[in-house]
Parts: structure tokens; sequence; C-alpha cells
């Protein structure tokens, strides 16, 4: 079997020859490829032939790859928009234009190069009203040839996916309001939080529309970054299980299987992956990273897929190959064969070559473990 068969397969929960292994270390390539610290062993891979170097398998089609991302959101023409740059390129100030005001965000260039939001555009109940306009007149599109273009990338290396824009909620407090804004205004003024909130959710209608007709990708993500301090279990059933159900649903009745990004503390929520309608669970973290252990993820999770599951921070060195592979092993045996073994949530950009070489052991490891059964089961 490919790779891409492979991953496939174990969404579908037929037999695989081993282990499945899909690490992310997209950012990790690309930082060092800016920066000009490519180790010399990797001198002149492409991204593609790194993972090969590592027996892995690819995942996302956009993330950090110069692949476009195969969504795109369209603002009608009565939204006027505008953009200003620092002269040095540092700074980028975005205004949205509404008939009861403006909407205007921030952003800053880190040491990095990236750029990272620094002022969100929506601060009070007046603000919500103004982006409840605005989504009113957002809607977006599903352009198939741009994932192909993707897919073409990975090839077999993977069945190439990418996260649908996040769950109403999750937009809120993550890309457009405070966190603390966001619960001050759930407490203030509901009503209004929910008006924008439902905006949001009808302006993806016609995308979920266009993936369930498309049929592809396979494997969609529900890129959420979900973690117990965001929401409160009676926001998380109010706002989120109601989204979930009624997307995946649409995507599941269309052959698509689907997974949620969960990539921070959850320990005092895990007991919602079952209630969660996804088939795979990704990036949650384990100890000694996270707040949860592995014995707990299994008692929680059912018989969904694992995607993940290796802390990122024993990677570095300050981790022993022995305490790595000591988890990797544990992991396998709980969880396997509805696993598809990855890093919570990526391999990180600062740990060198010894992080890529670790990566490699573990690929290679799992080219000989496995063959359709947990560990447990043999």
């Amino acid at each position: 079997m490919t790779l891409r068969e492979m991953n496939v397969a174990v969404f579908e929960g037929r037999p695989i020859p081993h282990v499945f292994f899909q690490p992310r270390f997209e950012p990790w390539y690309a930082w060092h490829r800016d920066h000009r610290v490519m180790p010399a062993r990797y001198a002149g891979m492409s991204l593609p032939q790194l993972y090969d170097y590592c027996h892995a398998s690819m995942r996302t089609v956009n993330y950090y790859t110069g692949c476009p991302y195969p969504i795109e959101r369209i603002v009608a023409p009565e939204v006027k928009v505008h953009e200003h740059w620092s002269g040095d390129r540092t700074e980028l100030t975005i205004r949205y234009e509404t008939p009861v005001g403006d909407l205007v965000e921030r952003h800053e260039r880190t040491i990095d190069g990236p750029m990272r939001e620094v002022e969100f555009p929506v601060k009070d109940a007046d603000d919500l009203r103004k982006l409840t306009w605005l989504f009113r007149r957002i809607t977006w599109k599903y352009d198939k040839t741009k994932w192909q273009q993707g897919q073409t990338m990975i090839g077999d290396r993977g069945e190439g996916h990418f996260w649908v824009p996040k769950s109403p909620y999750q937009a809120l407090a993550q890309q457009w309001m405070k966190l603390e804004n966001l619960i001050y205004a759930l407490a203030d003024c509901p009503g209004v939080v929910e008006d924008a909130m439902k905006a949001i959710d009808e302006s993806y209608d016609s995308l979920y529309d266009q993936l369930a007709a498309a049929r592809q990708p396979r494997i969609l993500n529900f890129g959420e970054n979900i973690h117990e301090q965001l929401c409160s279990p009676q926001y998380f059933e109010e706002y989120f299980l109601p989204f979930y159900g009624r997307r995946c649903g649409q995507l599941h009745a269309a052959g698509i299987f689907t997974h949620v990004h969960i990539d921070g503390y959850f320990n005092h929520m895990l007991k919602y992956l079952r209630l969660m309608p996804h088939h795979g669970i990704e990036a949650l973290t384990p100890i000694p990273q996270g707040d949860m252990t592995l014995d707990a993820i299994r008692e929680h999770i059912g018989d969904k897929i694992a995607l993940d599951l290796i802390p990122a921070v024993l990677f570095l060195d300050t981790y022993s190959r022995d305490e790595l592979m000591a988890c990797v092993e544990k992991i396998v045996g709980l969880f396997y064969p509805r696993l598809i073994l990855g890093v919570s949530d990526e391999v990180p950009e600062g740990c060198g070559e010894e992080g890529i070489e670790r990566v490699k052991m573990i690929g290679e490891w799992c080219l000989t473990h496995g063959s359709g059964k947990s560990e447990t089961q043999k």
C-alpha cells in the first residue's frame, strides 16, 4: 500500500501493513530554509524529499508548503476593505467600512518574519453589530484545482487535506476578538454575540455544499485549536457541538472523513471526545507537555482515530531518545490501529538536526511494527 492508501485505510478501518506515521515538520523546514541554517545533511532536499528521508507521510497541502489554500473568502463589492502597509512593511492595518462604523485590525511583523495580529477589530457590542453586517456579505469558495495542486506536490505520501474555516465561537475567540472581550460580551449581550455567530455560520453554507459535492479530499480537518481555557463546558455544549454535528453531518453524508485539532490543555473536557462527531481527534497533547495522560485519552476517545499524540518537547535534546521511544511504544500499544502517529502538534522549529533525526528514527521503527492489530492484541 502507498502511504496515501494507508492514510485513507486508517479512516475506513481497513488493515494496514505497519504503523502509519504522519508527523508535521513543515514549519521546521521553512524556518531552517528561510534563515539559511538548514543542516548540511538535508541541503538540497525539498520538503517532500525530507519526508521520504524520514519514511513519513505528509498531511496538509498548504501549510508552509508554498501551495495555495483551497478555500477563498469572498467579500461582496459593497464592502470596502482598505489595507495600509507601513513604509518598512513591518505593520499592516486593515479597515472594513460598514454603514454602522468601521472595523480596524492591525498586524505587526515578528522578528522571524511572519505577521501576527496585535489589535483585534471587534471589542464591544457595537463592533459585533458591524461584524454581523460584514459576514452577511461574505461567502466562501472551494477551489478543487488548488487542492489538486497541493495533492500533486504530496503525491502518494498521503491524502492531502486542509482545514475548514473556524466554527463561529472560535472565529470570534481567535480571529476577531480578544477572548476577554468575547466572554464579557456573552455575559452582557448574548443575543448580539449569537447574531454574529449566526452570520458567520450562514456564510459557510455554500462552502459546505461545494465541499460535499466535490467529495475530495477524502479527509478534512476542523483546524479549531481548541483548549479548555477558551470556553466553559456550557459554551462548548451550546456553541461547539451543534455546529460540529451539522457541518460534519454534511461532509460525512458525502463520504468525507473529518478530524478536529485540539492542541492545548483539555483534561477537564475529555468527556466530550465521545460526543464530538468527528472521526478523529488531532493533536491532543499528553504530559510532559500537556495536562493529560495517554491512559486518560485512551479511556475517553472511544473508537475514534487518534492523530499525533507524541509531545513535541520530546524532539528536543532535553529528553533522551529512549524517553521518546518509550512514549512512542506506549502510544502504539494503546491506540493502534486506530492511530495516525505524529507530533502534537509539530516538530519544534528550534530543535535542529537532532529533531529530524528523531523523526527518522520513529519512521524506521514504524516500518517494522504493527500489522493491522494493536500491539496489545498480539
